[in-house]
Order: structure tokens, then sequence, then C-alpha cells
């Protein structure tokens, strides 16, 4: 079975055009949305492919209908592929995974995605290695200063307040309070000879 897919961004375009090409492409069953690509819970999208058997073929007029990058073209590829079905671009004949050069092609992209990828993550690393050697720190920013922890303890130890009150007075939850006081206890021991 052919079943084709079309999609719009905005309700002021319209999927004329593309339910045509699909019909005349032979799709016997059409699934369509109007919705941006950027959105990654495309509703008709997901009823397609959980309605994909072995041998069926997906057919979109172009590529970028379907997916809204290369990466998230390759996952839904692979998921029609898993299920043993093809997938067929009008504009991009040689996206068509029921060839063996299509198949080709894809995989070939499934490379250079994940070069990519990989590319991504180490410069990524490289740049927080460098950031962190110029004294940048990464994570959320404490919600006490170690002067309000010493308060903190001083009413606690000295004044006889409790925890719940010292929180209060700090306009903190008692829990953040604990954890604070529990790194600089942590910190003191590890100082200490």
């Amino acid at each position: 079975m052919h079943l084709g897919y079309a999609r719009v961004s905005t309700d002021a375009q319209d999927l004329t055009n593309q339910r045509a090409e699909l019909a005349a492409a032979g799709c016997t069953k059409l699934f369509s949305e109007k919705l941006t690509g950027a959105q990654r819970d495309r509703q008709e999208l997901g009823r397609m492919l959980d309605h994909l058997r072995a041998g069926d073929v997906v057919i979109v007029t172009r590529l970028d209908r379907l997916a809204r990058s290369t990466r998230d073209l390759l996952d839904i590829a692979e998921r029609i592929q898993g299920v043993g079905a093809g997938l067929r671009s009008l504009a991009e004949p040689w996206a068509d995974t029921t060839t063996p050069a299509g198949r080709m092609v894809l995989t070939v992209f499934a490379g250079i995605a994940e070069f990519e990828r990989s590319l991504i993550i180490d410069r990524t690393k490289t740049g927080r290695k460098a950031a962190m050697a110029r004294g940048v720190k990464f994570g959320p920013h404490p919600t006490l200063t170690p002067a309000q922890i010493d308060h903190a303890r001083q009413l606690i130890d000295q004044d006889g307040r409790t925890v719940k009150d010292a929180a209060e007075l700090l306009g903190v939850h008692r829990s953040t309070l604990y954890r604070a006081l529990d790194k600089t206890t942590e910190a003191r021991l590890k100082i200490a000879p």
C-alpha cells in the first residue's frame, strides 16, 4: 500500500497541491496536517507511522514536508525501515529506500549526521574545558552565599534557633539550608588535618 504524507506549516497554506501529487503517485491513503515542522509531536505523522505494515511505501512530495532536520529524517526513515516499509520522495528521486541506491544514499547521510554530531560533542567538550580553565562555573548559582551559611550556622549553634527558623529568616526552604550546611561541613572536614 502506498501511504502519502502531506504537511504545510500554517493554516494560511493549502494542502491541495500536495494531496493531488500524492494521489497521482498512487497513494491510496493520505495523512495530512497543518502544523509547523518544528513541532516534535505531529499527530498525523504518528498515526501514519503506527499504520505502516511491511511492504508499504510512504510517499512525500518533498523531504522537508516529512522531517525538520537530517537527524529527524534519518530517525523517521529508520522507523519506516524497521517495520519493513519504504520511503520515497517525489521531488528528490535519490531518496527512495525501496531501491538499493536510495538505501545507500540514506546510509551515507546517516554517517554524515553521526560525524557532524561527534564534531559538535567534541567542540562542546573543548569549549567547556576552556571555560573551566578561565574560571567559569557551570550549573545553577548557589542560593545562599558563604556569609549567609555562616550566619545560619551561628543562629543554629550559638543562638539555639531551629533550622526551620534560620531558613525562614534567610528566605529559603529548610532543605536548601540543610544542603548548604552539609556542603560546608564536608568542606571543613576535608580541610581539617
